[in-house]
């Protein structure tokens, strides 16, 4: 398992949290994710052998949210 933090822009509310929380943890290969509205992070575990952080970035994105 890796574990990594994303730094996501736009996220606002509980519904905002909601998306994010749900689009990671659809993906094949995550394990657990973590979202704190407060600081914009994004704490997810992953097994790199099914997914990487592309394509965890891809997600966040597709819900509207910028990754920096």
């Amino acid at each position: 398992m890796k574990n990594i933090t994303l730094d996501v822009k736009g996220m606002t509310c509980g519904h905002c949290k909601g998306a994010v929380n749900g689009a990671l943890t659809e993906l094949e290969g995550v394990d657990n994710v973590e979202v704190s509205l407060e600081t914009g992070k994004v704490d997810v575990s992953f097994d790199e052998s099914k997914v990487d952080q592309a394509k965890l970035k891809e997600a966040v994105e597709e819900q509207g949210y910028d990754v920096v």
